[in-house]
């Protein structure tokens, strides 16, 4: 499949700090932003004095170190051939960046650019640690073991079908981190607030799966879809989301959330629209742009509301 008129161009290599930042893929780390946002509005939820300075940090390099995931990523892809053999990728949500297959950066650029941004994330979380208390160190260190276990050897987990769950528990740990830098301590609220959105996040991959299927498949990279096949998957995919939306609803219930933070349920027409396409194409990758763009919408979406919910709604046991 030949580079579409949106894929970068190898003529974008003459601007290298644009290509860097391009390479990122900056349009994707909105999910990290959601997530930083929540765990500081649980905090603030809870009565904690938020410390902007460390809340901006915090966001600052939670989108530094997706950044170096994500080229990491890439980067992996391209040593194992999943990007190359994709011919039906929906770009720019599915095959990768393109930066390594069109000829913008080389594989061991690609590396190093990745390497290079999580290297930065390292003074930032030490400084952070001192400011809160050591469990951040314990934190950011299972985040970024996620980050690069997703597709790197020896684990290269999305490969053996827990991408899903990898991405679930590394947006719960954003959460649960920002939550931390606030409170200095461990504590239930950030990962019960959080839950149903790090779920909607891998609902994300997990869809961008199906066109990627082939390609993966031709790889050896098994993931989910592979492993289940289009038919399987998408009722697997349903259970996902149903789980997302229900873990929400079962928390307002039980008033361990603020009652508004049902509100974020409603991101639910979405998803719903998302499974409708998904149902009716799970085997036609070009049919499936529809579904993925309100997959990344439901969750985004989701992400804003809660956060919103959870900053400024009324929490269980506190007077009015």
């Amino acid at each position: 499949m030949a580079p579409t008129p949106t894929e970068p161009a190898p003529s974008l290599r003459a601007r290298p700090l644009l290509a860097c930042l391009l390479a990122t893929r900056p349009a994707f780390l909105g999910v990290t932003l959601f997530a930083c946002l929540i765990g500081l509005a649980a905090a603030h939820g809870s009565g904690l004095v938020i410390d902007p300075g460390k809340a901006v940090l915090t966001v600052l390099f939670a989108l530094v170190a997706h950044a170096g995931i994500n080229v990491l990523n890439d980067y992996h892809d391209a040593r194992s051939g999943a990007d190359a053999a994709n011919t039906e990728r929906l770009f720019p949500f599915t095959g990768g960046s393109r930066f390594i297959q069109n000829g913008v950066l080389s594989v061991a650029e690609t590396g190093r650019l990745g390497h290079a941004l999580l290297a930065l994330v390292v003074p930032a979380g030490l400084w952070l640690t001192l400011q809160s208390a050591p469990g951040l160190l314990l934190i950011g260190l299972v985040g970024l073991f996620l980050g690069w276990a997703y597709t790197a050897p020896p684990l290269a987990l999305v490969s053996r079908g827990l991408g899903e769950a990898a991405v679930a528990a590394g947006w719960l740990i954003v959460v649960i981190g920002a939550d931390y830098v606030q409170r200095g301590a461990f504590s239930a609220i950030p990962a019960i607030a959080g839950l149903s959105y790090a779920l909607l996040v891998a609902a994300i991959l997990f869809i961008n799966e199906f066109p990627d299927r082939r390609g993966d498949e031709a790889a050896g990279k098994r993931t989910l879809v592979v492993r289940l096949g289009p038919d399987g998957a998408k009722w697997a995919f349903l259970g996902l989301v149903l789980l997302a939306y229900g873990w929400l609803v079962l928390m307002v219930g039980r008033d361990r959330l603020p009652q508004g933070a049902a509100a974020a349920a409603l991101t639910l027409i979405l998803s719903f629209r998302a499974i409708r396409y998904l149902m009716a194409h799970a085997a036609e990758p070009a049919e499936l742009a529809p579904a993925l763009k309100l997959t990344i919408a439901a969750a985004n979406l989701h992400g804003l509301v809660l956060a919103a919910t959870l900053a400024f709604g009324r929490w269980p046991g506190v007077a009015s």
